[in-house]
């Protein structure tokens, strides 16, 4: 099929196509790691004072750092 595509237009067919309704669910994969309470109550509070969720902030911190250790 790639092939197909890959020498063909999508205009060349358009008579054929038709209008379809279709949801898409994509979820991440979880992964869970423990993390001691005092470390958890710390993230909890910064990431309340900067109006994210406690997850969102933990992914960003450790993408930050797995960038640089990257570097």
């Amino acid at each position: 099929m790639a092939d197909f595509w890959d020498s063909h237009d999508t205009t060349d067919f358009w008579q054929l196509t038709k209008p379809v309704n279709f949801a898409v669910n994509i979820q991440s994969e979880v992964c869970y790691f423990r993390l001691e309470n005092s470390l958890a109550e710390k993230l909890q509070a910064v990431a309340q004072m900067r109006g994210v969720s406690s997850e969102t902030l933990l992914n960003l911190w450790i993408q930050e750092k797995l960038q640089k250790e990257a570097a």
